[in-house]
């Protein structure tokens, strides 16, 4: 990375400024302050990012980006790198900047080693062509949210840019088909991949696989650098190069544990040789969801877990990952720009473990649509409400000696976290 000059004390200023009048006003602080740097200092972020003795490292894809990010960043603290992320939870370059600010000094310098950015896929094109990365991890591509980035192989494309714009180290999913071809197109980089097992393989179906195509799609594969071998509950076993290991973990769901696998592929590729295996497994251990994504609090005594839910895959997941019985189960789907206008996705997913428990409450500006496609499989609603706080009010009251699950598309999710604010101790993301 080339150094750059620092940034211009004045237009961090005005960033803090901005960020804390954002907050003052009872926003997140996590868009405005960003945008308003952006347009001052164009340059900001790429001067900034080229301080860090150890560089940038970009983590993209369609699912699983923040729970990754999150473990890759508690992985390498425990290595005693010094770390900055953009943990606010906004993946765009403008939530970058914006999370800086609230970290960076009067002159412009950054306490940290190393750069772990969560990007949209889009907006990590952009970031790449101005500040180069060293590592990437591409984890996935599925139809998610396709009245932004249009096809699935546009999305595979976007991809493809930032693996080509990474200087170092790219690793990929072999699992993915779309993924995995990216590797063609890579010069000099380091390739690695993380995957899955034979035997686990029908527990996350690829995009191919949920629409017929993955036969067509198999293939001889690469060998993974970090290979999923076994699912528990809160625990994965793990071959990492030749040696397999079986860890307890605190993310839970099938789908946390496989990005761990994605997580432990990074880190092994950062930091070679001198990865200390028994501080990463301790730190994985240790290593808990991003929120909202099979984030469990405790409400009234009983548990209540968040599972943010995008796309059919995820959705599915969540479904297989977690059992329905003894549980209340809310489902909240918004139709915002951050949740993809298109919900037609829902008809994509089976919700046959729902049906003998039934849904005790269905919520959001797609109330009905979810109510509808619930009765087509034959699953029994006990109450709907579009307002998302009082539907969260009337399920807390209706089953206040169970344990709670809710399932969830992105801004119900900050809703609804916001609201469980009033009974619980929600952690700040912004």
């Amino acid at each position: 990375m080339i150094r750059l000059r620092p940034p211009r004390p004045a237009t961090i200023a005005l960033g803090k400024a901005a960020r804390a009048l954002t907050r003052l006003r009872g926003g997140s602080g996590s868009a405005f302050p960003g945008l308003v740097v952006e347009r001052l200092d164009p340059g900001f972020l790429a001067d900034v990012l080229a301080q860090l003795p150890r560089g940038v490292v970009v983590v993209t894809g369609t699912n699983g980006k923040t729970t990754t990010t999150k473990m890759v960043v508690e992985l390498l603290r425990g290595q005693g790198l010094r770390v900055f992320t953009n943990r606010s939870g906004s993946n765009f370059t403008r939530g970058v900047v914006a999370s800086m600010l609230g970290e960076i000094g009067p002159t412009g310098k950054l306490n940290a080693d190393i750069a772990v950015l969560e990007l949209d896929e889009a907006h990590a094109v952009h970031f790449v062509r101005a500040v180069n990365p060293q590592f990437s991890l591409l984890l996935n591509v599925m139809r998610d949210q396709l009245d932004r980035f249009g096809e699935i192989d546009t999305t595979a494309r976007l991809l493809r840019t930032i693996a080509e714009h990474t200087t170092e180290g790219v690793v990929l999913n072999r699992e993915d088909s779309r993924v995995a071809a990216i590797a063609d197109s890579l010069g000099t980089q380091q390739v690695r991949y993380f995957g899955l097992a034979p035997e686990l393989r029908s527990h996350f179906p690829s995009d191919d696989d949920l629409h017929g195509a993955g036969a067509a799609a198999e293939g001889v594969q690469p060998e993974a650098d970090v290979l999923l071998t076994g699912l528990g509950t809160q625990q994965g076993t793990f071959r990492m190069g030749t040696e397999e290991i079986t860890s307890d973990l605190t993310v839970n769901g099938a789908y946390n544990i496989y990005n761990a696998a994605a997580a432990l592929a990074l880190v092994r590729l950062v930091l070679g040789e001198a990865t200390d295996r028994d501080a990463l497994l301790g730190s994985l251990r240790r290593a808990s969801p991003a929120f909202g994504r099979g984030e469990s609090l405790t409400v009234g005594g009983q548990p209540l877990d968040l599972i943010l839910v995008k796309n059919p895959s995820g959705f599915r997941l969540g479904l297989t990952s977690f059992s329905a019985d003894g549980v209340a189960t809310m489902i909240a789907i918004n139709d915002n720009y951050a949740d993809g206008r298109d919900m037609s996705w829902l008809w994509d997913v089976g919700f046959d473990s729902l049906v003998q428990q039934g849904v005790a409450m269905v919520s959001g500006v797609r109330t009905y649509d979810m109510a509808l496609r619930l009765s087509y499989d034959g699953v029994s609603i006990a109450a709907h409400e579009p307002d998302l706080g009082k539907a969260l009010d009337d399920f807390l009251s209706a089953h206040p000696d169970v344990p709670k699950r809710i399932f969830c598309t992105y801004t119900a999710m900050l809703a609804l976290r916001k609201r469980l604010g009033t009974y619980t101790e929600v952690e700040a993301f912004n």
